[in-house]
């Protein structure tokens, strides 16, 4: 009974050992923050920080790049603010930020929901916070 027990224990540390390795990979990514008149640099820093820490849900998968592009966020956040969330919860322009990432997906697909073993390109995330001194939240990502 006691050889049962034991094996059962060492199967559940191998398999919570197993599951924390499944985070998503953030340590190498490359950030690059292109010009803004918009965002301070701390700004765009704050929020390249909160997509880091929403990726670690993104089980088996490695973020590669992520950036912030003004031209390219200011017509993701126009739609979104148009067409979006941003219709609902009363975002504004001055609060809401898009930044674009690329991130590897593992052999089983990540937690299932994308394709085994490819790379997913111009992945995007808004972000949006209450004031200019607010923190940021991811609202939404995708394409």
């Amino acid at each position: 009974m006691k050889k049962v027990i034991s094996s059962f224990i060492i199967i559940l540390i191998v398999f919570s050992v197993v599951g924390c390795n499944r985070m998503g990979k953030t340590k190498d990514a490359s950030i690059t923050i292109g010009k803004s008149v918009k965002f301070s640099k701390k700004e765009i820093d704050d929020a390249v920080e909160c997509v880091k820490e929403r990726f670690k849900n993104y089980k088996g998968c490695t973020l590669t790049d992520l950036w912030y592009d003004e031209n390219k966020s200011n017509t993701y956040v126009e739609d979104y603010l148009k067409y979006g969330g941003g219709t609902e919860n009363g975002s504004t322009k001055e609060n809401s930020i898009v930044l674009m990432s690329n991130f590897d997906v593992d052999s089983l697909g990540g937690d299932g929901s994308f394709e085994p073993n490819s790379t997913t390109d111009d992945w995007q995330w808004v972000l949006i916070r209450d004031s200019k001194t607010s923190k940021w939240e991811v609202i939404e990502s995708g394409y």
